[in-house]
This record gives C-alpha cells, structure tokens and sequence, in this order.
C-alpha cells in the first residue's frame, strides 16, 4: 500500500473491539498458543462491552436445565425455530453471493446450532460460567408452530448475569498479558483495516487521550497520537450502530412505518457501529443490514448511564398492553412474544409509546426488569 506506515507493533492475532466476541475471539487465540493484541476506542472500565450491561441469558439446546423442568428440546426442533425466523430468503447457492446475502449466514446458524446443543455448556462450565436453573422463554415470536421465534424455552441465565459472563474471558486476556502473550490497548480507535493483495493484513487508527469516565459513560474523543499494527489474522468483534441514531435510522426496515422521533437506548453511545464502514472499505461484504431487532417493552432508566439510557421490561404474561391510542394489543403482540410484530402495530398507530397496566399483585409476582445492573442477586 502506498504511503503505509511502518507498524508499531507484529502480532499474530488483532482483536478489533473488547467486548465478550473480542475477549472470547482472544482468549481462544491465547489458548491455541498465539500472540495477541486487542484493541479498543474505550478505557478499561469498558472491558465487555455491551455483554457486561446485559442478563446474560445464553441459548443452549436440550440442556440438563431444560430436562429437569419438563423441556423437551432438540436440534432439529431448534433448526426448524432459527431456519423459520431466519428466513433466509436472500440466499445464493454459489459463494460469489450473486443473487443473495444469506450464504454465510446459513452456514453460521448451522455451526452454532450444532455448538449449542452440542460442547457449548461443558466448554462454558470448564471456564467457571454457572447457570440460574430457570429457563426463560424469550423471544418467543408469532403464534404459529411454524413461525419466527422459540418455540420452546431456551434462555438460560448466567449466575452474575452480564459480568459474570464477562469475567473469564476478561480473566483470560489478563493471564495472557502475564504470560507475555497477549497486549490490551485502550484509547485506541481504528480507522483503517490496511489490506496487502486482497487480504487484511493490519489496521491503523488514532490514540484517544487518557479518560477516566466509569463504563458506559460518554469519552472524549481528542486524539493524541496514531497507530499502526501488523498482524497475521484480523478480528472485527466492535459490535452493532444502536448507539448511533443516524445509522439506525439510515438503515430502518423499508417495510415498516418511519421510526420514531424519539427512541430510548438500550446501549452505551459508543457502541457507534463506526467498523461496519470501516470493514466495508476494505472489502467486506455487509449484509441484511435493515434486519434489525428493537425492543418494545423499554422504559427511561431510573439512573441514567448513558443518553437517552433505556431499560427493557421483562414482562409476566398478565400485563394489559394497550397501544397509544387505548386499544388492545392484537395477538402476537403480546408481553415477551413477538417484539417486531408488536412494533410495527405501535408504528402503525402513528405514536412511538404503547401502554402496560398492571396491578400491584402482578407487578409483585411477575414484573422485572432486564440487565446487570437491576438484578443484583442474579
């Protein structure tokens, strides 16, 4: 490349992003004996990512969980429940993705799918990550047997929710940089994925200034400095745009009303989506980039982190849900089922609010709400 800068540093493996994808993605490079450096634009407070906020609910299939509650569950019963939610409806079957952009994307439901109800608990379990022996029914999609969604319950809960998720794999990359292997460096946002005959082959980017702000508080951005790295395999793991407004705008499902003027925020505001473009640039193909997923069920938070900082209901099965205007949510549209349908019903109504009501009895028995930070005995 022309004008390339002489790196900084070599190393085998370059993890682009902290949170868990990026700290399993290292730890794994660790452990098959590879040198690794992770970067990442936020402070260390950060480290996990948006994983650290979240329940930490994990899809397992035919688990020993499910079995004592009565769950009876498969792979080809999850097969059918990702394949029917999936769609894949832009697919291609030649590896061009002429014609499609679901190619990939199948092979990887087919990879985790065997994962999931295959090693992924024992290798879980040999890393110390724990299980709440409730199994919740997220996700669970429209009302036929056929249709998106789980048609059976598989969200398993993490003991220590988000962090205790979080903090094996954080525990990996720290052991790592003991043992010489592995080097972490914060305040370091990348600009460039540098490629070298149609592969990548390093990155480059800005050193941010030294900031002290606690995790999931807003950073500064003034730059200090540049850098460079070469490495052997490249990793994006920088997470999605719901902290950027204009790219989820930019890409809203063309099928849907336009979104609303005023959406809460489920995620830090650097989760800015920002290495999408970045990885376009160098060649990666980005696909069903309108295929996005909101939650419906979201309130302001009580102690707001971040703007516009919102939290998701988990709601019991007795709720009243009205739409703005007072009238009855149409089934699927029903608390914890089908959160798209029940979006684009809200959209519809011309408002970006819909109602709960509740009594005081089944606020006691079935309210709760999502997140690390609300479920302190989890």
């Amino acid at each position: 490349m022309a004008g390339k800068r002489a790196a900084d540093e070599q190393t085998d493996v370059l993890v682009i992003g902290a949170g868990l994808a990026g700290l399993v993605a290292a730890a794994e490079a660790l452990d098959a004996g590879r040198r690794v450096i992770m970067v990442d634009q936020e402070n260390e407070a950060n480290l996990g990512g948006q994983a650290w906020w979240s329940f930490g609910g994990l899809f397992l299939v035919d688990s020993p969980e499910q079995r004592r509650l009565g769950i009876r569950d498969s792979l080809e019963l999850a097969r059918a429940d990702w394949f029917a939610s999936a769609g894949f409806d832009r697919d291609t079957a030649d590896e061009s993705h002429a014609g499609g952009d679901d190619l990939w994307g199948r092979r990887w439901a087919e990879a985790y799918l065997e994962f999931a109800a295959g090693e992924k608990r024992a290798w879980l379990s040999e890393r110390g990550v724990g299980f709440f022996p409730v199994v919740g029914w997220a996700e669970r999609g429209g009302s036929t047997a056929s249709g998106h969604g789980n048609s059976v319950p598989r969200f398993h809960i993490t003991w220590g929710t988000g962090p205790g998720l979080v903090q094996p794999f954080a525990d990996r990359l720290r052991r790592g940089i003991t043992e010489g292997l592995a080097k972490y460096r914060p305040r370091h946002r990348v600009t460039e994925l540098v490629t070298s005959d149609g592969r990548v082959t390093g990155a480059r980017g800005e050193i941010l200034a030294p900031d002290a702000a606690g995790r999931g508080v807003r950073s500064n951005r003034d730059v200090v400095g540049a850098f460079a790295f070469d490495a052997g395999a490249v990793i994006v793991a920088s997470g999605g745009i719901g902290g950027n407004d204009e790219l989820v705008r930019r890409n809203w499902p063309s099928h849907l009303p336009a979104a609303p003027a005023e959406m809460l925020c489920g995620v830090p505001a650097h989760v800015d989506g920002l290495m999408l473009g970045i990885s376009e640039r160098a060649g990666a193909r980005l696909t069903n980039t309108d295929r996005m997923w909101h939650y419906t069920e979201g309130i302001a938070n009580h102690s707001p982190v971040w703007p516009r900082h919102g939290i998701r209901i988990l709601p019991g099965p007795s709720s009243l849900w009205l739409d703005a205007t007072g009238k009855r949510m149409p089934p699927p549209a029903l608390p914890g089922f089908d959160t798209l349908g029940t979006l684009e019903q809200i959209l519809r109504t011309g408002y970006g609010h819909s109602w709960f009501v509740l009594t005081q009895r089944i606020i006691e028995k079935e309210f709760a709400l999502s997140g690390s930070e609300q479920n302190p005995d989890l």
